[in-house]
């Protein structure tokens, strides 16, 4: 199901994200390289804001107990960690971004 326009493409420029909220779920958009990508924005491990968190090149760092998500494929690319050990989280979910004429348009 495609979802209207949640982005202006300008907001989300290459090596930034923004977080938009389509249906009462929190998405995170974005750009690496020019392609913006879209994960879950809620962390899986204790639900931290991703989009408070850091993004070098694909991977975005969770600002809460620093777990990395790979934001073109969701997947986890290391656990959060608490009191020095590592601990596992779940893969972000993913959703089918579309860039037309300036605006960003989301499949969920």
């Amino acid at each position: 199901m495609t979802i209207g326009k949640v982005a202006d493409a300008s907001e989300v420029s290459p090596s930034k994200m923004k977080k938009v909220s389509v249906e009462g779920e929190e998405i995170l958009l974005a750009n690496v390289g020019g392609t913006c990508y879209a994960i879950g924005n809620k962390c899986t491990h204790m639900g931290g804001d991703l989009s408070k968190g850091t993004l070098s090149g694909n991977l975005v760092k969770c600002p809460r107990h620093g777990a990395v998500f790979d934001v073109t494929t969701g997947r986890t690319v290391l656990g959060p960690k608490m009191l020095g050990i590592t601990v596992e989280a779940r893969d972000e979910p993913t959703f089918g971004v579309r860039v037309e004429k300036g605006s960003v348009y989301l499949d969920l």
